[in-house]
């Protein structure tokens, strides 16, 4: 089904805790935390005494992951992904993490992000011999690290995220070590925990909460830190380039109970629905959200503007994606399965729904239509978010810039066509506001083209169509 929303990343998670008898489950239970950033496919990778062994499939993580598989998953340290594509095909070779034999031994790597030079490199590694077997751009890192190896995995590690340039959160395995690194703009998230029998790395920290580890603090941009038995070193590899933290983090991504980079993601979006009450001020009898990202941007505009907060769509929590058909009509069944509107609390009431984001605004235009057969006199559509104008580069999956509407139509021909009495979008300022952080914190290049990264002129995705480590059999 096309969705009318910009669309996940991936989600990574490391453990360091030799002795752990409870690990693979531990890592089970944080990679179903991270589970929103990616829903296409799941993979563990863990090591013993520099052994590898691994297991990866398409699917959410409950159904990849069996209480059998994962008991043959146990080690010293671990890394996990779950992945929904930005670059290459939904295939389970392109599953990760990722694991490469060299000479010395093998390597795990997890991504979370988009390289937007990668497609060069790998040509050029193409043609000085080298053989790969996916379609990720991840696996152009992996490649690099082990062509480097012998410089010692510290400095092959450095060198190789020299060479690349984008979006990465990255957790890897060598050398019986759980190593992150974090781009030196800080685009994609990456935090450490504390547990009591070693360390943890994950995209979000609400992953921390789950395998019960405290949180320490954020990785910087720009940091790679080790963690071995010897606890946790920090390198800073690159301290030039501007901190540039993806603004759509805190306006969708992230889970609302995560922290990311300081600033509580529930916090934010509160106070991005009450900076829209400052900026639009509405006669209405009902603050209403589109479930689930827009509730706390609703409750904010409800609390500053005093108008009550009601439940006026519920959710479908149990709509899956393979069973539907991409055509019109199957799109349109979809969105009523998906959002049916509460009428006993929309019937005669003015309404102001609140949404997280309009993409393409097709999915806006059936709910306020649903909306209107519901009972609801008026319908005002305001947005936590401003007008999506330009793609992103950097790990989550936008269309092209001819299908963003915010960049083909005007606010007032958006309005007309979805149907709505006004429609209103938070301002740039206004939500950078509502995070805390200013334009030398954020990546807001989505709303105003200012990308912190030189990225292609053309939108298109490279493709990379065609592993000595065990990989573990589902049988």
């Amino acid at each position: 089904m096309t969705s009318d929303k910009l669309r996940e990343e991936c989600g990574v998670l490391g453990i360091y805790a030799p002795g752990e008898e409870a690990l693979p489950h531990m890592m089970g239970f944080g990679l179903v935390a991270l589970q929103h950033r990616g829903q296409e496919s799941a993979g563990i990778a863990t090591s013993t005494n520099g052994m590898i062994n691994y297991f990866k499939d398409m699917g959410l993580v409950q159904d990849v992951f069996t209480n059998k598989i994962l008991e043959r998953l146990h080690g010293d340290v671990s890394i996990g992904h779950v992945r929904y594509s930005t670059t290459g095909e939904s295939y389970v070779s392109n599953a990760q993490p990722l694991v490469v034999n060299y000479k010395g031994g093998s390597i795990a790597l997890a991504h979370n992000g988009n390289l937007v030079n990668a497609g060069e490199i790998r040509n050029r590694l193409e043609d000085e011999g080298s053989i790969f077997q996916t379609s990720i751009d991840s696996e152009v890192i992996a490649n690099l690290i082990a062509r480097k190896y012998s410089l010692g995995f510290k400095e092959a590690i450095k060198q190789t995220i020299s060479e690349i340039r984008g979006a990465f959160a990255l957790t890897i395995i060598c050398e019986n070590k759980l190593i992150g690194v974090r781009d030196s703009n800080g685009l994609r998230p990456l935090c450490l925990g504390k547990l009591e029998s070693g360390y943890v790395l994950a995209s979000e920290s609400c992953a921390l909460d789950v395998v019960g580890a405290e949180f320490i603090r954020d990785i910087e941009k720009g940091e790679m830190v080790i963690i071995d038995e010897n606890g946790v070193e920090s390198i800073i590899y690159d301290d030039t380039k501007r901190k540039s933290h993806c603004i759509f983090e805190y306006v969708y991504f992230a889970r609302p109970d995560s922290t990311i980079d300081g600033e509580s993601v529930y916090i934010t979006r509160r106070d991005a629905g009450r900076i829209l009450a400052e900026e639009y001020k509405i006669d209405a009898d009902l603050v209403i959200a589109v479930p689930d990202s827009g509730i706390d941007a609703a409750i904010g505009y409800a609390e500053a503007s005093g108008i009550p907060y009601g439940v006026g769509l519920i959710k479908n929590k149990y709509i899956g994606r393979t069973f539907i058909k991409p055509d019109q009509k199957s799109r349109e069944l979809a969105v009523r399965l998906k959002l049916n509107p509460l009428k006993e609390n929309i019937k005669g009431k003015r309404v102001i729904m609140i949404d997280d984001s309009i993409v393409r605004g097709t999915t806006s235009k059936k709910i306020v239509a649903s909306l209107r057969a519901a009972g609801a006199t008026e319908v005002h559509v305001l947005v936590s978010s401003p007008p999506v104008v330009h793609s992103c580069y950097f790990g989550i999956d936008t269309p092209e810039r001819k299908e963003l509407v915010g960049a083909v139509k005007t606010i007032d021909e958006i309005c007309n066509m979805i149907g709505a009495d006004s429609l209103g979008y938070i301002s740039v300022e206004g939500l950078m506001r509502s995070v805390h952080k200013g334009p030398n914190d954020l990546c807001v290049a989505c709303f105003n083209g200012d990308y912190p990264i030189d990225v292609p002129k053309s939108q298109s995705k490279f493709m990379f169509e065609s592993n000595k480590a065990v990989e573990i059999q589902n049988t």
